[in-house]
């Protein structure tokens, strides 16, 4: 046999035995919903591109009720489906999050086409809760880059939906209730703007008008939902001045936000897998997630009260209610002269609590002889609905 026949054979059962390895490996690709079966508004085709809609990724038995529209970045030319979106949505589903992969209308489609896919994604999930095991009031959106740009757009243009559409989708609010941006795009107007971002989704000459209608820093209202925000200090791309804008709108207008601008890393990391620093921006937004009550049902609960140490007040420390559902918020704050005040919308759901008190010392001009460490072990208590009072008597035996 000729070598050459030979190679060819040899490569043909390899890629035989691939075939067989990944048929027998188990996986299943996720299920393609679309988001109009009966075919999308101002399509231009019926080509996939002309398709929208959403692949699914179950949270499976450790679901919480949270779900989250994953927008993949690209400009608006294409979609990173995998490292900004996938990637991102078996993150949430191993923290109980229903997550759901969207697949938007590009250029040569124009605003409004991709807003309004995102805003059907979020209406197609709420629409599903009981198939997906979902509540509708803890129903999120998050994007990358343009994606980002997209995931901007829906947390600052929303309606609560037409309860006279003939489509029962259409009778549910587009509204998130959480927005999560990766180096977003977020204006189109700034110096800082994303040129390329903003020629695909408007075309070559647009308004001026229409860019402020997208630069969604300029859109912020207290209607917007509760915000976490991430960048790179590096992403000469997108630069962070983008997700700064839109923080700063959040403050301005008292939304709830979270920043994060990381020294490192160029624009697109994804997860940025394996970096000690940026790689740990998506663990901090589940954290976010939990500590905004996004994780749990219920509802948060006040809880105030006094905190004596040898029988005085203490001067200086924290204390903290550490639920045992891991899923619900901690309730921490700052105790100043003995006193200490949580408001409901920092509490946690009702349930039983691990307290934890932290002497913090005295507040003096110079170094003393304390140290911050827990005082009182094996504390527990009970939050119930209403307002909480807990007065801790406690010895300090340092």
């Amino acid at each position: 046999m000729p070598r050459s026949h030979f190679r060819n054979l040899v490569l043909f059962m390899l890629a035989a035995l691939g075939s067989h390895v990944l048929a027998d490996d188990g996986f299943q690709p996720p299920e393609f919903r679309p988001l109009w079966p009966e075919g999308a508004p101002q399509a231009m085709g019926d080509a996939e591109a002309d398709k929208p809609g959403v692949w699914v990724y179950p949270a499976g038995e450790n679901a919480n009720g949270a779900a989250i529209v994953i927008c993949p970045g690209g400009g608006y030319a294409i979609h990173a489906t995998d490292h900004e979106g996938v990637q991102p949505a078996k993150y949430f589903n191993s923290i109980g999050v229903t997550a759901f992969v969207l697949r938007y209308r590009l250029s040569p489609y124009r605003h409004p086409v991709p807003l309004m896919d995102a805003q059907r994604a979020l209406r197609f999930v709420r629409s599903h809760v009981d198939e997906f095991k979902i509540d509708k009031h803890r129903v999120g959106i998050m994007g990358f880059s343009a994606g980002g740009h997209l995931t901007a757009t829906s947390v600052t243009h929303f309606d609560g939906g037409d309860a006279n559409a003939a489509d029962a989708i259409d009778q549910e609010s587009c509204r998130p209730d959480f927005g999560i941006l990766g180096y977003p795009v977020v204006s189109l107007t700034a110096d800082f703007a994303h040129r390329g971002s903003g020629s695909n989704l408007l075309g070559k000459d647009p308004t001026e008008e229409q860019l402020k209608s997208l630069s969604n820093e300029l859109n912020v209202t207290a209607e917007t939902p509760p915000l976490f925000l991430f960048h790179t200090s590096e992403d000469t791309g997108v630069p962070a001045e983008n997700s700064v804008s839109m923080y700063l709108s959040c403050r301005k207008a008292g939304v709830p936000a979270e920043l994060h601008i990381y020294q490192q890393g160029p624009h697109g990391v994804g997860l940025a897998n394996e970096h000690p620093a940026l790689s740990q921006w998506i663990t901090t937004a589940g954290t976010w997630l939990r500590q905004n009550g996004l994780l749990v049902s219920g509802t948060r609960q006040a809880i105030q009260g006094e905190v004596k140490l040898n029988g005085e007040l203490m001067k200086f420390g924290t204390v903290a209610f550490k639920p045992r559902n891991a899923n619900a918020p901690v309730a921490w704050a700052m105790v100043s002269k003995g006193k200490f005040n949580i408001p409901a919308n920092a509490g946690t759901v009702a349930g039983v609590c691990e307290v934890i008190v932290t002497n913090m010392g005295a507040v003096a001009p110079g170094p003393t002889i304390d140290d911050a460490h827990t005082v009182g072990h094996d504390l527990v208590f009970h939050v119930s609905e209403g307002n909480n009072t807990v007065d801790l008597n406690l010895t300090d035996k340092n």
